[in-house]
């Protein structure tokens, strides 16, 4: 299962890309997060389906520092991907 995921809300300058390449691994996801111009952040996510759920919870959830106001997810084609997870600049 892949996602296509933004988040919005106070969500960059305060770790969040840090705190989803811990939390994907943490799943055993792989896929890559960046920071958008439009303050969002950006992700495509790969993975099963319970990994998935449970990694999209604690993205609603963020960081301590960072508030989550709304994640949109887009369910997308499996692709072939390696087994890593990125941030992307």
């Amino acid at each position: 299962m892949r996602y296509h995921i933004v988040v919005h809300g106070a969500v960059q300058g305060v770790g969040f890309r840090q705190f989803t390449l811990q939390t994907a691994k943490k799943h055993h996801l792989s896929g890559w997060v960046r920071n958008r111009s439009d303050g969002a952040v950006e992700m495509n996510v790969q993975g099963d389906h319970s990994s998935m759920d449970s990694f999209l919870e604690e993205i609603r959830k963020g960081n301590d520092l960072s508030n989550v106001e709304d994640v949109i997810t887009t369910k997308k084609e499996n692709e072939n991907d390696d087994s890593t997870f990125k941030i992307v600049y």
